[in-house]
């Protein structure tokens, strides 16, 4: 696993032995980051990797340009490793880790009020978090109406076309892998 493009091109990433984490090929990283150039300015972009796992997708954002993103991964280990490659990547003073339940955090964040112009959201594609997750980002007003959110799933999994606000705009196939693009509805 390594950086595609940006600063940190070519700088490989760690990750912890085993499945307890499942990072995203670096063919569909690429394609996906293909998809959002052409959507969204990584200049100034204040992005959000939920179930971060290494960090791969924020990592990705942060070397193209993003000005800062927050990191949120339960498991302490991971966690680790994926402060390990920030520092290694000399991006971490762009980045706040989160080492602590996805809905935890989120309701923290908008407390704070944070808001995010892009999102990645990878879980352990069997976690049933989805709907959960997206709708909480609705309800907590973390997005605005120029927001992108990227839910990562089976292939064999079609998410519902919306969550309250946020609608699908997208979804693209790659093997076992899906992305599904969504946005805030126009009010």
């Amino acid at each position: 696993m390594r950086v595609i493009a940006g600063l940190c091109r070519g700088k490989k990433l760690k990750s912890p032995p085993g499945m307890t984490t499942r990072p995203t090929a670096d063919r569909v990283k690429e394609s996906l980051f293909n998809i959002i150039s052409n959507q969204i300015n990584f200049d100034g972009c204040i992005v959000l990797d939920i179930c971060a796992g290494t960090g791969s997708l924020g990592i990705e954002s942060l070397s193209r340009g993003a000005s800062s993103c927050t990191f949120i991964e339960k498991d302490i280990t991971v966690s680790q490793i994926l402060k390990t490659n920030l520092i290694c990547c000399k991006l971490d003073q762009k980045s706040k880790i989160m080492t602590m339940e996805s809905q935890t955090a989120l309701k923290l964040l908008s407390k704070q009020g944070q808001h995010f112009d892009l999102v990645f959201f990878d879980p352990p594609y069997e976690s049933g978090l989805y709907e959960h997750i997206a709708g909480l980002l609705d309800q907590l007003g973390l997005l605005t109406e120029h927001s992108l959110f990227i839910a990562e799933c089976s292939s064999q999994n079609v998410l519902p076309s919306a969550f309250g606000q946020l609608v699908k705009t997208d979804r693209r196939v790659y093997g076992d892998t899906a992305l599904e693009f969504f946005t805030l509805e126009a009010v």
